[in-house]
This record gives structure tokens, sequence and C-alpha cells, in this order.
């Protein structure tokens, strides 16, 4: 079956960096358009970063030049580089694929930026 499991969430503080990983299984991944989302307690889920096929990224403006979102095709793996963490970057993260009508999630993984 489809999984898709991020990695490397955690405790850092403000100004630190944290490397998120989202390993794939079960799809052809070199296909899928890979995202990866965040969500803040009370907040609405918000598309932070997205890398196609192609290699076509784009940024939410609040994370550009701090985030750097990457992929592996030979190990099916998304990544997002975070770099200059902020503490409104404090979420909940997960990765998302997409190709045609498919949609897959990932469970998520904590990030907490605090002093």
């Amino acid at each position: 079956q489809v999984q898709l499991v991020e990695s490397g969430g955690g405790l850092v503080q403000p100004g630190g960096s944290l490397r998120l990983s989202c390993v794939t299984s079960g799809i052809i991944f070199s296909l899928h358009r890979m995202g990866w989302y965040r969500q803040a307690p009370g907040n609405q889920r918000e598309l932070v970063a997205i890398i196609t096929s192609s290699h076509s990224t784009d940024y939410l403006e609040s994370v550009k030049g701090r985030f750097t979102i990457s992929r592996d095709n030979a190990k099916n793996t998304v990544y997002l580089q975070m770099n200059g963490l902020k503490p409104e970057d404090t979420a909940v993260y997960s990765c998302k694929a997409d190709y045609l009508r498919n949609v897959y999630w990932g469970q998520g993984t904590q990030v907490t930026v605090s002093a």
C-alpha cells in the first residue's frame, strides 16, 4: 500500500535549522508532484513548498530564502531544509504526493521553534 513517512522534526531554537524527510513507498515517486504543508494550532493548513516531477519549485512567501525543497527520485524521498527558523514556523509539517487524481498524505512531524 502507499505510505508517506515523515521524519526530522523536533525542538529547535530560533535561528536554528532542521531537515525534514518524507520517504514514500507504493507509488511511482518520479511521476508525483511533492509538497510540504504545515498546520499550526488554530490555523488552516498551508502549502509551504512544492516540487514538481521536473524539479520546478515554489514556496510560501514567508519561507522564501530560508527553506529549500528537494527530491531524490532514487530514494523515493522529498526533503525540506529549513534554516533561520522562527517561532512562527512552529507547526505539524506533512508531505503530500499527487499525480493526476491520486493524492496521498503522510502523518506529519512536529516542528517546534522556541527558546
